[in-house]
């Protein structure tokens, strides 16, 4: 059973039952993965060499760097303002790249207009100069943040992902 419901000015569908961000995620096809992350500042790199490794498994390496950067940001944001489970989520569709953190929390990114000594506050000025489209979609659990970069799908290889991707956090 679906619905559809309207949070804000986010329309979001959803599954249900709901699942806890940390239980094992079913992949839809030989081109998406998922991995639960610990609320854990070793999180973010963890979750930029998940990144990096299945990237270059799918043969996608020409868009590691910029999505590692851009995982590393939103991962830090979702340690740094959430409280819950995070579950990160990368799936090639097309010529797209869909790189997406599921947190607990309902409340949408804030854009923060920072001094040039600022050490944070320039994630969303990232996502909006690197990636090709980035948003935050409420959920019925929180929300996801999510942002896509382009992908050359027809080279990348259909074999298993890395063994790391069926392991837990």
């Amino acid at each position: 059973m679906s619905r559809i419901a309207r949070f804000g000015t986010l329309w979001s569908r959803t599954l249900e039952p709901l699942r806890p961000l940390d239980a094992p995620r079913a992949c839809a096809t030989a081109w998406d993965a998922s991995w639960p992350l610990r609320r854990d500042p070793a999180s973010v790199p963890r979750a930029r060499r998940l990144v990096t490794a299945q990237l270059r498994h799918w043969n996608l390496a020409e868009s590691a760097d910029i999505a590692e950067l851009l995982v590393s940001e939103v991962v830090t944001n979702a340690l740094h303002h959430t409280r819950g489970s995070l579950r990160l989520n990368l799936q090639v569709c097309g010529s797209r790249l869909r790189c997406e953190v599921e947190d607990t929390e309902r409340a949408g990114p804030v854009r923060r207009f920072v001094d040039v000594d600022s050490e944070g506050g320039r994630g969303i000025e990232l996502l909006d100069q690197l990636s090709e489209a980035w948003g935050s979609t409420s959920t019925a659990t929180g929300k996801t943040m999510w942002f896509e970069l382009p992908a050359h799908a027809e080279a990348a290889m259909e074999s298993p992902p890395p063994e790391e991707q069926t392991a837990s956090a």
